[in-house]
């Protein structure tokens, strides 16, 4: 089998960590990076004895990657994705969240509609081992139906929400969300790269019927350490005869009529190699789908659009006080400001 040319787009902390976790792949040759920065490109560069670009339409016309890794802040989403598909590049992966707001989503949604490349987004903790136990746990029918998914994290909607929420939706068999009631408070400034409500509480209710409860913020359960906003992503299911629970700084936990079991995360080193063998399997799942169409992985492009129009139904029932039906629902242009000069005023 031919090796898999990779380059990355932005050249940031976490473009180490794909190109790491590229080197664990047998049919893996990193090939190219790209940043304007220069400090930054060569850096990388010389790391993983890459050429170096300051263009990125210029690295894909010179080096012909088949992935590309999609490695920047989310307002250069819809720039890089479509100069990524209108290059021939039939593969993609890129960092989350996929949008910011509703421009940005509806062209995403038209590239995505309209383009031939296979993008999908980096939830690698989907692929994490304990988490992948716990969807085992409940995808074996032991436990019965499940009726109750709880997910949260500390950070913002915009931060960690399509985290949890892909997470969760792992769980439950990759079900589409049917029907969100939510409220929020206050506006997070905190971080103007991924802008959001500061808090914000949605009952959820599945296209399989299972309900679920999906809190943000400083409102959310204190998982890690409580002096950090970022260590306290949790999905958890409850089923007729059991429950699983994981906690990606905490516990994970299988509770079935066979027993229980459970165990840590292990603290921050074992935390980073599994996190580095879950973004390895990530990128196998996107080259696997490359290699044959049925192989779609839960976090494609399309999946991850799902979940941020989600994330827009969300703010509209804030806003407007009202339930909301996903398969219905068409998001106001005007609703992010609207959003922000609500909760920036209450």
């Amino acid at each position: 089998m031919s090796p898999y040319r990779i380059a990355v787009i932005g050249c940031g902390s976490r473009a180490g960590a794909h190109f790491q976790a590229d080197q664990l792949i047998a049919d893996a040759q990193l090939v190219a990076c790209c940043d304007p920065i220069l400090e930054r490109r060569e850096t990388i560069a010389a790391e993983f004895n890459l050429r170096p670009y300051a263009d990125a339409r210029a690295m894909l016309e010179q080096e012909k990657p088949d992935l590309v890794h999609v490695v920047t802040q989310p307002a250069l989403r819809v720039e890089l994705l479509s100069l990524v598909a209108g290059s021939g590049t039939p593969l993609c992966t890129v960092e989350k969240p996929i949008a910011t707001g509703v421009a940005d989503w509806r062209a995403l949604c038209e590239l995505e509609r309209t383009s031939t490349f296979k993008c999908a987004i980096s939830h690698q903790f989907r692929w994490q081992q304990h988490l992948v136990k716990c969807r085992a746990a409940l995808a074996s029918g032991k436990l019965g139906d499940v009726k109750f998914l709880d997910i949260s994290a500390g950070m913002n909607i915009a931060n960690q929400g399509t985290h949890t929420l892909n997470y969760g939706r792992l769980l439950l068999g990759d079900p589409q969300v049917a029907l969100v009631a939510a409220n929020a408070y206050g506006w997070d400034r905190g971080d103007p790269t991924h802008p959001a409500p500061e808090a914000t509480a949605a009952n959820l209710v599945f296209e399989n019927g299972v309900r679920g409860l999906w809190t943000l913020g400083p409102i959310s359960p204190r998982i890690g350490d409580p002096a950090t906003t970022w260590q306290h992503v949790r999905a958890a299911a409850y089923a007729d005869r059991g429950r699983v629970s994981y906690e990606e700084f905490g516990r994970w936990e299988i509770i079935s009529p066979e027993g229980s079991k459970s165990g840590s995360y292990g603290g921050m080193e074992t935390w980073a190699r599994n996190n580095l063998l879950a973004q390895a399997d990530f990128h196998r799942a996107v080259m696997a789908w490359g290699a044959d169409e049925a192989l779609v992985p839960g976090t494609s492009l399309r999946q991850s659009l799902h979940e941020w129009k989600v994330v827009l139904a969300v703010y509209t029932s804030a806003i407007e006080h009202r339930p909301i039906e996903i398969a219905s629902f068409e998001p106001d242009d005007r609703l992010f400001t609207s959003l922000a000069h609500t909760l920036s005023h209450s």
